[in-house]
């Protein structure tokens, strides 16, 4: 007769071996035969605020509640950009919802010249649109509530709102981060948003007052970091803020990607004006495997997702020089 100890070991080797098998036969890649529906542009007014804010949402083609996932796009950016990430989250399940910010989006420089338009820019990076950014995302999410249960709204029922992610690209990463459990020297983690379960910061930041120790201690949710070896853009932080990132983070579902050669605009749908070489077709196959594995981990409680993001299965979509790490 087997002792409880013999047989304990025995079933935990089992599970070990088919959490191995379902990692190997798990792929964040695959999408179903159905199409997603075209995406919705609407829009959500802030009565406090007097503020509109422009929404792009991507739908996924079944019906029934989805989980969420928001993105905030990058200084000068809209709710068109990164269209890549909102196709393929949509796809595989989400509710992806693409925010604009108005001052900071792409209304500051168009019509005006390259010069110009980047001083424009500039001026657009401050504090007052960090701050409306941060609000723009509970204003959303106040919002996508009310929605989700109007009768006449096209999004009725069609969110899980229990279960939601929030994402951005660099200043669209500084406001993920704000609201999902940065601290700040004059008032703590005053814009953090209690709904938020999960973040992905694409070219992130180390604060500019204090230490990032002091910014990131106190981060609780799980926080997935993608950044690139050229990551450097011409409004923001450097590689090496970029980077100081992750080690100040406590453990607990953290990760971070470093793609080799990749510039600050791997990350959206095309080069910026400045960018010099091809760009390199992995790094979006990459971060379309990783983002979506993160997401069904922590938003699904998919455990096959999970085993593939802390094993080695995910090395697939990798190049060898690529920088994976998690704790």
């Amino acid at each position: 007769m087997l002792s409880l100890r013999t047989l304990v070991a025995t079933a935990a080797l089992v599970l070990a071996g088919a959490t191995t098998a379902g990692a190997a036969s798990y792929d964040p890649l695959r999408l179903p035969a159905v199409e997603a529906p075209a995406p919705l542009d609407l829009d959500v007014h802030d009565e406090g605020r007097d503020r509109d804010i422009p929404l792009r949402v991507y739908l996924p083609a079944q019906g029934g509640p989805s989980p969420v996932v928001l993105f905030s796009h990058g200084l000068g950016g809209s709710r068109e950009g990164s269209s890549f990430l909102g196709r393929h989250w949509a796809a595989r399940g989400y509710v992806a919802v693409f925010l604009q910010h108005p001052g900071s989006d792409s209304s500051v420089w168009e019509g005006q010249g390259r010069e110009q338009g980047l001083r424009e820019l500039r001026k657009a990076a401050n504090v007052k649109n960090f701050k409306l950014r941060a609000e723009d995302v509970t204003a959303a999410l106040d919002q996508l509530e009310r929605w989700n249960g109007q009768p006449a709204s096209v999004l009725r029922g069609r969110m899980d709102l229990s279960r939601i992610g929030m994402s951005g690209h660099s200043f669209g990463a500084i406001t993920t981060q704000a609201v999902s459990g940065q601290s700040y020297p004059s008032g703590g983690q005053r814009f953090t948003d209690k709904r938020i379960d999960a973040a992905i910061l694409f070219s992130p930041s180390s604060p500019q007052r204090g230490t990032p120790e002091e910014a990131f201690a106190k981060v609780v949710l799980p926080w997935l970091l993608m950044t690139g070896t050229e990551d450097q853009a011409p409004i923001g932080d450097t590689v090496e803020g970029r980077l100081a990132v992750y080690p100040a983070l406590p453990p607990g579902g953290k990760y971070e990607l470093v793609l080799d050669g990749a510039k600050h605009s791997a990350f959206t749908d095309r080069p910026l004006p400045d960018d010099s070489g091809e760009r390199n077709p992995n790094h979006h196959r990459a971060i379309l495997a990783i983002s979506t594995a993160f997401w069904d981990a922590c938003l699904k409680g998919d455990a096959q997702a999970r085993a593939w993001l802390d094993g080695e299965a995910m090395r697939q979509v990798l190049e060898s020089a690529d920088r994976w790490q998690h704790k």
